[in-house]
């Protein structure tokens, strides 16, 4: 057995480790895949959203008709008169719009952009919305791809889709890990921008617009509601107050949405989701998908018709409020409008080409600002732990499988010749074969699974636990990184592998696992070993491992990113959100 002095073992398979790009090559990545229209499913049948547009037309002008006859009857015009869309007992506001809010108007704009076309990127990686927690075949109610097919293995990379670069960020199919940088990174800024809303709000007397102090409000919003819809608009006094329709929709966007999307984006997070216990459990990751995208079509909702109004009710009005922090007659707040328009459009067209461009950069930009956010997640107990009755009925495949003579012979023997290699920074360098980890002490857990494409599922899993991995072969003072080797390669060349700090091993529901709802692992699954990290999304937890080194950097591993899909799809290599 070697002593400390002893110079590491290093691992073959390093040599099998691919360098990577650090933009994207539009004819190495995945082959583009188009989706279909938008489909909701209303009981058994699924209902084409395109419909909506010729009905949401027509009920528009039913909606006019009905609300000039409405205006015709004595009782309708005695309702206005009492009602006429502001309520009265509501405090008027003394600064009109100032500077500040001008500029985090400007500013929310700018990151919603972001933070929209990047979502809609995350869920064309897994295209389909659920209300329960597994994500069976069939049981979704929102998607915009065909039926998963029953004739063929359909992996959970084979159902993500094509997105426009006019539309997504970056458009191309499964570029979920730069989408997912955007987003997070962006949103960041948001939340930082909001907070500092909220507390000028409240410092202020601007919350005086947003929030209702009177039951007023909705005579009021009821009365605005008809004036609009009858073409015929109430007076403005916007410079002051809101209508109550406006002051409704505003909160509802400000102080409900907006927390809502946080929360939800959040409750999708293994870490997050399994250290929160029976919370966790009932408001689980789908449901909470189907919520935060319930939330996003809100915000999409409130600025078309934020927008629309804005030129209908008087842009030259709206825009010196807004962008000039004036209430005159003049079009000082027209070219300023012009001028963020500009910028929010120059900016919807190059971010796509940008991103393509410089995906490592993006990469590393995003790592940079939430990467200790990151840290800190990855930090919480995964303690949650379900029931047998919980188990998923349905558990997605994904990955690319081993397609070597070595790993065909390994299932022809049902693994008997397998063996597990154990090296690098330890004391005492082990191999194990699959009968050795099977006469360890077994750990049994059902837990769910959090894939980054965006499904979940629940499963019982059986293993060694790997801080009994660690107490055999004993990692030195100098290991802080378990890196894990694959069977099986990655889909653009070069072994699969991927990296966890030496403290994510010691959690207790951490295990190498030969066995799955009681069955050994299947070869779709992972056979005959895979890891169960649970703090983490699934790319983590690698399939088909073939050997465990210590070490005490990655930078000379691979494209030195932390794993395979860390350095060729530009994921991150702590990904506990």
């Amino acid at each position: 057995m070697p002593n400390s002095l002893q110079p590491p073992t290093t691992e073959p398979l390093r040599a099998s480790l691919s360098d990577a790009d650090d933009r994207i090559f539009l004819n190495r990545w995945m082959p583009p895949q188009k989706g279909i229209a938008p489909r909701i499913r209303i009981g058994r049948r699924w209902i084409n959203t395109l419909w909506s547009l010729p009905i949401a037309a027509a009920a528009l002008l039913c909606l006019i008709a009905l609300a000039q006859s409405l205006r015709e009857l004595p009782m309708v015009e005695v309702f206005i008169r009492q009602n006429p869309g502001i309520p009265q007992s509501a405090a008027a506001v003394d600064a009109g719009f100032p500077w500040w809010l001008q500029l985090q108007h400007f500013l929310n704009m700018f990151f919603m952009l972001f933070i929209m076309r990047a979502g809609l990127q995350i869920l064309a990686d897994h295209p389909r919305l659920y209300w329960g927690r597994d994500c069976t075949p069939g049981t979704d109610w929102f998607r915009f791809q065909v039926p998963v097919p029953k004739d063929r293995i359909w992996t959970a990379k084979d159902d993500s889709v094509t997105l426009p670069t006019w539309l997504g960020i970056p458009g191309l199919r499964h570029t979920l890990g730069l989408s997912r940088w955007w987003h997070f990174s962006i949103n960041l800024l948001w939340l930082i921008n909001g907070i500092a809303f909220y507390a000028l709000l409240f410092s202020t007397d601007q919350w005086r617009r947003l929030v209702p102090l009177t039951w007023e409000v909705f005579p009021a919003a009821m009365s605005t509601a008809i004036q609009y819809a009858s073409l015929n608009f109430p007076v403005d006094e916007g410079w002051t107050r809101y209508n109550g329709l406006q002051q409704l929709s505003y909160f509802i966007t400000v102080f409900i949405a907006a927390p809502l999307s946080i929360a939800t984006g959040l409750m999708q997070s293994p870490a997050i989701s399994n250290a929160l216990g029976w919370f966790g459990r009932v408001f689980n990751r789908q449901a909470m998908r189907s919520v935060h995208f319930i939330s996003f079509a809100w915000f999409v909702a409130f600025i078309l018709a934020h927008g629309a109004m804005v030129f209908v009710t008087g842009i030259r009005q709206n825009t010196n409020h807004m962008f000039a922090g004036v209430d005159n007659a003049s079009w000082s707040g027209f070219p300023l409008f012009l001028l963020a328009m500009g910028i929010l459009l120059s900016t919807w067209l190059v971010v796509s080409p940008f991103t393509i461009r410089y995906a490592r950069l993006v990469q590393r930009v995003g790592a940079f600002m939430i990467g200790w956010i990151m840290g800190l997640a990855e930090g919480w107990d995964p303690r949650s732990q379900l029931t047998k009755k919980d188990i998923s009925p349905y558990f997605w495949p994904n990955g690319t499988m081993p397609n070597s003579k070595e790993f065909d012979d390994l299932v022809a023997e049902n693994f008997t010749s397998y063996r597990l290699r154990v090296s690098g920074l330890v004391a005492a360098p082990r191999e194990f074969s699959l009968s050795d980890l099977k006469a360890m002490s077994k750990q049994a857990q059902i837990t769910t699974h959090f894939c980054i494409q965006g499904w979940s599922g629940v499963a019982e899993w059986g293993g060694v636990p790997m801080r009994d991995i660690l107490s055999l072969v004993k990692p030195t003072p100098d290991a802080r990184y378990a890196v894990f080797y694959s069977l099986a390669d990655g889909a653009d060349g070069g072994r699969y592998y991927d990296v966890h700090k030496i403290e994510n091993m010691c959690h207790s529901l951490t295990i190498l696992a030969y066995e799955m709802n009681g069955a050994p692992v299947s070869v779709l699954h992972g056979a005959p070993l895979r890891l169960r990290c649970e703090n983490e999304l699934g790319f983590k937890m690698v399939k088909w491992v073939a050997a465990i080194e210590f070490v005490r950097d990655f930078a000379d591993l691979g494209a030195g990113q932390g794993g395979y899909n860390e350095d060729h799809e530009f994921y991150g290599y702590r990904m506990p959100i």
